[in-house]
């Protein structure tokens, strides 16, 4: 089978993170695969080598101009994906995000989580990227949820791996360089941004800091489309009212990223909105305590293995609590239920939902604008 997925970058976003390690599962199972995605900032290839089983076609995608705004940004994104994608050499075209699945006419797309967008351009995007595609894959029953509510629309729920052993096999070398340069820490993997409840876990942090002193807050990651400079600089006046001063590491290199994690004494995920959890997930492969937000959709996902809250009073309590007990039993389990998550088996579930979309004969005329889609998602 001929597959293109489709991604809008080349960063380290969970939504590329996903992209990659399916293309590469569904390529280990013997299929033609290809990546697609747009090469920011001169990028030539993808934040970590792809194993060569899997093709890549990284689109030239220049800086703008300096007042370029986010929904130009969005629309010239879209543009120069479609006018360098050719969706005529595969039986399926697979998008990823908005981006991309504006920039096809006919695609399955992965409904990773839903937003609610002000830019009218990104709003649009958005929309059209979930009501346009013949078919629809969700990464939880919580957000296969929302699409049906607000939609109409039937998603299949394919659950993310995990690279398991990239995370729970780390270093122990490298482990300790990473306490030896941080001390004790919490961790937290995606940067300074609303939706990842940026604000909310330096209020933690500050409360914690009361009980425990010496734990620092250590925040990776953070590549993006989009310009969260305002909450940036309300997150950084927080944190000198605060009297705090976290360290905020960005983007980590891929090597790193593992015993980063692993040396951590507890992961904090406090995301206001979120598909599955991909970076918790890491987290409890490289046995590292976890506690996320009271979420419908981290409850679906982390139920067994993670402590929940609310708001950031729950937040620094679970974490003191966790940082305080060190439970060996609960590492092992978060390990035992991340093992559970693999690629492969993703991959073989993706391979059966595409294998019926083609097998239905009027797969080959679906319109690339047509909408004989019924309200359940799928062919009428």
């Amino acid at each position: 089978m001929r597959i293109a997925l489709l991604s809008y970058s080349t960063k380290p976003r969970g939504g590329v993170v996903h992209t990659l390690a399916l293309a590469e599962a569904l390529a280990a199972a013997g299929q033609d695969v290809t990546v697609w995605t747009l090469g920011r900032g001169g990028d030539a290839g993808f934040y970590r080598p792809l194993d060569p089983a899997v093709r890549q076609r990284i689109v030239p995608f220049p800086d703008g101009p300096q007042d370029e705004t986010v929904g130009t940004r969005i629309l010239r994104s879209i543009a120069v994906l479609r006018d360098a994608f050719d969706p005529s050499p595969y039986d399926i075209v697979h998008a990823q995000d908005c981006i991309s699945a504006n920039a096809v006419d006919r695609c399955v797309r992965t409904v990773h989580h839903i937003d609610h967008f002000t830019t009218p351009e990104l709003a649009d995007c958005h929309e059209k990227a979930i009501i346009r595609p013949y078919a629809h894959i969700c990464v939880s029953s919580a957000v296969a949820a929302e699409l049906a509510h607000g939609w109409g629309i039937k998603a299949d729920v394919i659950a993310n791996g995990v690279a398991y052993e990239r995370f729970a096999t780390t270093d122990a070398t490298e482990r300790a360089d990473w306490r030896a340069q941080l001390g004790r820490y919490v961790l937290s993997v995606g940067g300074i941004e609303p939706r990842k409840g940026s604000l909310d876990l330096l209020d933690a942090y500050a409360l914690l800091r009361t009980e425990m002193p010496d734990v620092r807050l250590v925040i990776a990651g953070g590549e993006t489309l989009f310009d969260y400079r305002d909450y940036r600089a309300r997150w950084d006046a927080r944190a000198v009212e605060l009297g705090i001063a976290p360290v905020v590491l960005g983007a980590v290199p891929d090597n790193d990223l593992p015993a980063l994690v692993a040396a951590a004494g507890a992961f904090a995920f406090p995301s206001l909105k979120e598909g599955f959890g991909l970076a918790a997930m890491e987290a409890l492969a490289a046995g590292v305590p976890l506690v996320v937000r009271d979420l419908p959709v981290l409850r679906e996902v982390f139920a067994p293995v993670a402590r929940f809250a609310g708001d950031a009073a729950t937040f620094a309590t679970e974490l003191a609590a966790v940082l305080a007990e060190d439970d060996p039993a609960l590492r092992a389990a978060g390990r035992q239920f991340a093992a559970r998550h693999t690629w492969a088996e993703a991959a073989h579930r993706h391979l059966a939902f595409y294998r019926a979309l083609m097998s239905d004969p009027r797969h080959a005329s679906w319109p690339p604008s047509g909408r004989e889609l019924g309200s359940q998602g799928r062919l009428a």
